[in-house]
């Protein structure tokens, strides 16, 4: 799967006990429990016989409320049960005695203790239904945010065992699926935190999550009510591996057709663009090995020259094929030179032949050099230029090279006015057996541009297409500069040349030495 989009887990707390409140706030209500009737028994005596009875009942049932709002059920009991003691000790006549002087005392301190367990009830359900719809919340939100990854196409199942294990307070979680060459043997889909267990029985929790797959989590055991929502992340878990594993058989997929796709072009390409070459070479071969025809000097040479330009073509499409073969293999060797691109124009020119005696060069004097293969990049030139001679109409301005420096690269634009290509097609220029419209038989195999992209990337450049002012097209050419940079070659490449024979020039007119730097 691709980019992969991290769920908020900073925003997930830790889900609360099922039943009741946190363990800390139990115990804190329990020692208020003990402590807050003994401290208000103490106030009230130094204040004496000022409040009454009744206000000294009042006082200690405040404590009972403080320590159920804090501590919950059990530790407001406690403390109802001590006040009621101290409040028939210390308040009740006769004092300093447990026993009751008058029958309606005894009401007193039974209505205290029902009074007490009566609010500690009613607070404690309140706090277990805050914590309980609390707990709801964090469940919710958590399926919620996996649910979204998981429809927004998103690599969730990693974040979701994170989400697991911090949501139950676990310090590891793991997927696990067993081995199908052995029962007793598992393999670690997913896991996260340290020490995550790899197999079922060295975990603290385990639970199915389908066939032949458990989630294993470490850190402490589970109550009944975390299993149950523990058993929707793992139903959650289930459906993300099958889902990753259609996405794999589906890209899988998607590669084999894009090949098979790659081959017919291929196939339909070499049918025709290399057949005609061969078929033209051999037809004038054979022509002047016939015996039944006498041929005149002017005949022999015109079969010589017809033969001789389809055997060239035919070696610069092939020479393209494997090139390509190459680049796609991360095997082409590059050089890395110190070019100055005014000097590599020129004997492009050359090699294309009179009609690009109408090419306008317009280079600045200052052009910084830049680091390149001298070879490629004139092979570059002589397709881009090529192809913008091509499509130049007869009536319009010829086509124009000109660079600047951008930043530590160096830009040579080659601009046409032609009829341009539309803005959605740049990029499928670029694909290899690709020709613009894809109807034109004669215009070659339709590599040329991959090639030529594939060479410039090879040297640390790049090869784009934009739009022509008033109409056309324009390739821009970049390579990085030769001044002050470790310019990077491309996974593959060398500064020295491969054993083997390394890729030269487009056939053609051999332009002379190639240039590849200034005295």
């Amino acid at each position: 799967m691709t980019e992969d989009v991290a769920l908020p887990l900073g925003a997930l707390p830790e889900l609360a006990p099922a039943s009741g409140l946190p363990r800390r706030r139990r115990v804190a209500g329990l020692a208020l429990g003990l402590l807050l009737p003994v401290a208000l028994t103490a106030a009230l005596l130094e204040l004496g016989s000022a409040v009454g009875l009744a206000g000294d009942a009042l006082v200690l049932m405040l404590a009972v409320v403080v320590t159920a709002l804090v501590g919950g059920l059990w530790a407001a009991v406690v403390c109802a049960l001590l006040g009621s003691t101290l409040l028939n000790y210390w308040f009740i006549p006769p004092v300093r005695t447990f026993q009751i002087g008058e029958p309606h005392n005894y009401w007193t301190v039974v209505a205290f203790v029902l009074v007490g367990l009566l609010v500690s009830t009613v607070v404690h359900r309140a706090a277990s239904t805050a914590t309980a719809a609390a707990r709801a919340a964090a469940e919710a939100r958590t399926l919620s945010d996996v649910a979204k990854a998981t429809l927004r196409g998103e690599d969730a199942l990693p974040t979701l065992l994170e989400h697991m294990r911090r949501a139950f307070g676990m310090t590891s979680a793991s997927l696990l699926r067993r081995d199908p060459a052995g029962s007793e043997r598992w393999q670690v889909v997913a896991a996260r935190g340290p020490e995550a267990p790899r197999e079922p029985a060295l975990a603290d929790v385990q639970l199915p999550a389908g066939d032949d797959l458990v989630i294993a989590l470490c850190g402490r055991p589970l109550s009944p009510s975390d299993r149950a929502i523990l058993g929707a992340f793992a139903a959650q878990a289930q459906a993300l591996l099958e889902r990753d594993e259609l996405a794999r058989a589906a890209a899988v997929a998607a590669r084999l057709e894009a090949s098979e796709r790659l081959r017919d072009a291929l196939l339909a390409a070499v049918g025709h663009d290399l057949r005609t070459p061969l078929a033209s070479a051999t037809a004038a071969v054979t022509s002047l090995r016939s015996r039944d025809v006498t041929w005149s000097e002017d005949e022999r040479e015109e079969l010589l020259a017809t033969a001789d330009e389809s055997l060239s073509r035919l070696a610069s499409l092939v020479s393209d094929l494997l090139d390509l073969s190459r680049l796609r293999a991360g095997v082409l060797s590059v050089l890395r030179q110190t070019l100055w691109l005014d000097e590599l124009v020129p004997p492009v020119l050359d090699e294309l032949g009179p009609d690009a005696a109408e090419v306008v060069v317009d280079l600045p004097e200052d052009l910084p050099p830049v680091v390149g293969d001298a070879a490629l990049v004139m092979r570059v030139l002589v397709n881009v230029v090529g192809n913008a001679l091509r499509h130049a109409p007869a009536n319009a301005a010829p086509p124009r090279v000109t660079g600047r420096q951008s930043g530590d690269r160096v830009e040579l634009h080659v601009v046409d006015h032609g009829a341009g290509v539309p803005a959605r097609d740049r990029e499928r220029i670029f694909s290899p057996f690709q020709r613009l419209g894809d109807t034109d038989n004669t215009a070659g195999l339709g590599i040329g541009l991959a090639l030529s992209r594939g060479l410039v990337e090879a040297m640390g450049g790049t090869l784009e297409a934009s739009d022509t002012p008033n109409g056309g097209l324009t390739m821009v050419l970049a390579l990085p500069t030769a001044t002050g940079t470790a310019a990077a070659v491309a996974p593959g490449t060398s500064p020295e040349p491969a054993p083997g024979p390394a890729p030269g020039p487009a056939p053609g007119p051999a332009p002379g030495p190639v240039p590849g730097g200034r005295p």
